[in-house]
């Protein structure tokens, strides 16, 4: 009886503690299935999913008490207030970008959009119930209520029952998933395996541990990429040196997704330009967004270095002085071309101004260079229409040849745009930002057929190679419902991948084109540029293939490690089938997960310890 009594008294110490975390335990329960969709395809994953944020909440909830006498009641109500606000802080992120926050994208704040227009858009006044508990938690306390004194016996077995319980958590993850943290860049099988809160804390252990990377690389850990990359099958075809010596201009087509091409709304074409273009060019119409966080970074660096890009925040943020053999290089050492990159934003935008420096650009126009008012700008910057015609006087000074990037900004989430500058009447679907997407894809159409119009006038045109490219997604998932009802497709895996497509156009002045149905990425797009102006890339360290002779079966890889085939489709740890959409056996997506690991821990390994600077 005495045991029982003494058991009693300790269970009562830890009443307030243990309500506390029952509250938010649900909560976070909640958020995982109502707000992130995760859901469980297994009896193991159900119980991940049920226990993995209790051991994390419980450490968290301990401070409370670990360095007092007794429960702290302000430091319990600012536990409280930090869980639920990592736990929001991730929800608003993963409405948008369906992905979780990590800690490089906090550093690179401003570079998501900040506290704007674009974040109040995800932002739901349901979300006030998520903060109920905090109100009267806080009410409760501020009652200065008489709270339990804890001994130091006390403190050891909560803190070792904490720790027991993510140990258990962490052993049945990696029961589930034996490649668990070798995948960490598969967020979301890591949240559904350890939970958000066990999550954070390894990203953030992660991302400063690999700062070290640099100080113990050397010269040999540059074999096994090397040696990879140059083993791949690299054919030429007849379109070799089509476009030998001539301009290379690069057109960024911001959140441009390619079901906009050869579509109309009302009759209307959403992109009547650029359909003319497709039937007088090599238009890709199999290519995958493959960018991660860092977005319209991502795409740059893609194409220019052939490497992915980082599963945590922008290499143009985290790595920005490393050594590339990036396309500026290349085609400056085989040709003399003269770089330059034309943005409407400011230069410290995602680091621009010093990642450019390294990837060897000659010339950087940014805000500064251009004539920027309220009335000539929306959202981000400068609209294109006067971007691009502002750009036409630079253009004309560049050295020949020269190989530029044009960063177009208006067609960007929550797509604005006056009333005068659309071309196209609005979308009529239950989801506005996709009604507000088809004019601002119009709009951007509109500024590059002037584009074209005015390098023609100027004598540009005839010389120049033209590369026109979605750089990602405009629409997240959590807009999707809208494009599904303007395309009259089901809501689907397929679908949704098939919605990460963006347009790839090349337009070679004098060359009739034709629609090529290969499957690729952007991390493709350096490689198809080389073949064209007829140089061998095989030297030049890269994961990517020209799309003219791109092998069939190999993965276009994602950057959360989910890839496409020509007959499967890996999503959200799921293998289908392209032919019928159906979930087939693991087996047959097994030898492609393989490739993927292997490419994406090759490049980040080539990333994070600077190994490039060891090649000749």
């Amino acid at each position: 009886m005495e045991k029982l009594k003494k058991l009693h008294i300790r269970v009562k110490k830890f009443k307030l503690i243990a309500i506390i975390l029952l509250l938010l335990w649900v909560k976070t329960i909640i958020v995982m299935f109502a707000g992130f969709n995760i859901s469980a395809h297994s009896f193991l994953e159900l119980c991940l999913l049920l226990i993995n944020s209790i051991g994390s909440l419980m450490i968290a909830l301990g401070f409370s008490f670990y360095f007092s006498k007794k429960v702290h009641a302000f430091t319990l109500f600012l536990a409280m207030v930090t869980i639920t606000g990592i736990l929001y802080a991730d929800l608003l992120y993963y409405r948008f970008y369906s992905d979780f926050v990590t800690l490089p994208i906090l550093f690179q704040f401003k570079n998501v959009g900040g506290i704007g227009p674009s974040t109040f858009e995800l932002m739901s006044p349901w979300d006030l119930l998520l903060f109920t508990d905090i109100f009267a938690a806080g009410w409760y306390l501020n009652k200065g209520r008489q709270l339990p004194s804890l001994s130091s016996k006390d403190k050891l077995n909560y803190l070792s029952a904490s720790f027991a319980v993510v140990l258990l958590t962490v052993v049945l993850g990696l029961i589930k998933s034996p490649y668990l943290f070798q995948e960490a860049y598969d967020r979301e099988q890591m949240v559904t395996a350890i939970g958000p809160f066990n999550y954070h804390v390894y990203d953030t252990g992660y991302a400063l541990g690999v700062n070290l990377n640099p100080l113990v690389a050397s010269q040999t850990d540059t074999n096994s990429p090397l040696n990879y990359t140059k083993s791949k099958k690299n054919d030429q075809s007849d379109l070799f040196g089509a476009a030998e010596g001539k301009n290379v201009i690069l057109i960024s087509m911001e959140s441009t997704q390619n079901f906009v091409i050869n579509r109309k709304i009302g009759g209307e074409e959403i992109t009547p330009f650029l359909n003319s273009l497709v039937k007088e060019s090599y238009y890709f119409n199999q290519i995958y967004d493959q960018t991660a966080q860092g977005k319209t970074s991502d795409s740059e660096f893609m194409i220019d270095t052939g490497l992915y890009p980082l599963a945590s925040g922008s290499v143009f943020v985290r790595n920005p002085e490393n050594e590339f053999k990036s396309m500026p290089h290349i085609l400056k050492d085989h040709a003399g071309y003269h770089s330059a990159v034309f943005h409407g934003n400011d230069a410290t935008f995602w680091n621009r101004h010093i990642m450019y420096e390294s990837l060897g650009y000659d010339r950087f126009y940014s805000k500064k260079d251009f004539d920027v008012t309220e009335e000539n700008s929306v959202n981000y910057g400068i609209k294109d229409i006067p971007f691009f015609k502002q750009s036409i006087p630079y253009i004309q000074d560049l050295p020949r040849p020269f190989y530029t990037r044009f960063l177009t900004l208006t067609n960007h989430f929550p797509f604005l745009l006056e009333e005068e500058d659309q071309f196209i009447l609005q979308a009529s679907t239950e989801v506005d930002v996709v009604n507000r997407y088809v004019t601002t894809v119009r709009y951007e159409d509109e500024a590059i057929k002037q584009f074209f119009d005015q390098l023609k006038e100027k004598g540009i045109y005839q010389n120049s190679i033209f590369v026109l490219y979605g750089d990602h997604y405009g629409i997240s998932e959590k807009y999707e419902p809208g494009v599904l009802e303007l395309l009259n497709m089901e809501d689907t895996p397929l679908n949704h991948v098939k919605l990460q497509q963006v347009p790839l156009i090349i337009h070679v002045p004098g060359i009739e084109g034709e629609t090529v149905s290969t499957i690729g990425g952007e991390i493709d797009i350096r490689p198809t540029i080389l073949h064209l102006l007829g140089i061998e890339s095989k030297e030049n360290l890269s994961f990517g293939h020209s799309l003219f002779t791109r092998v069939k079966n190999h993965p276009v890889i994602f950057r959360d490690g989910g890839f496409v085939t020509e007959k499967y489709v890996y999503k959200d740890n799921v293998c289908y089938s392209r032919k019928n959409g159906e979930p087939v056996l693991d087996n047959q997506c097994k030898p492609f997960k393989e490739i993927a690991r292997k490419e994406l821990g090759m490049s980040d390994d080539i990333i994070y310890g600077d190994l490039l600077r060891f090649l000749e």
